[in-house]
């Protein structure tokens, strides 16, 4: 399945409550399950980001609803980026002249 790594930053409603942030990822993790996405890594970082996770999803339409589904809740705003891995880039670098 796709890997996708997010890239999340908190909005004013998230950092006023960031010290509920482990228990949302929690619940995010739940949520995105249940949307046949499986939030695999999570972590926290200190610089242009606040999060930084990477996704697994059957495709780039179900991670999307799934990850506009999370940031509808208002605690954050996210860059997602198609990430592959190295027998899918094989596959790229095959299909180059």
């Amino acid at each position: 399945m796709p890997l996708f790594v997010t890239l999340m930053n908190w909005t004013d409603q998230g950092v006023k409550s960031f010290k509920d942030s482990v228990d949302r990822a929690e619940a995010a993790k739940s949520a995105l399950r249940a949307q046949g996405v499986d939030l695999q890594q999570i972590y926290w970082t200190v610089g242009p980001y606040d999060i930084v996770s990477i996704v697994e999803a059957p495709d780039v339409e179900t991670a999307t609803a799934a990850l506009l589904s999370l940031a509808a809740q208002g605690n954050l705003r996210s860059t997602t980026l198609r990430a592959l891995t190295a027998d899918e880039m094989r596959g790229v670098i095959a299909k180059t002249a």
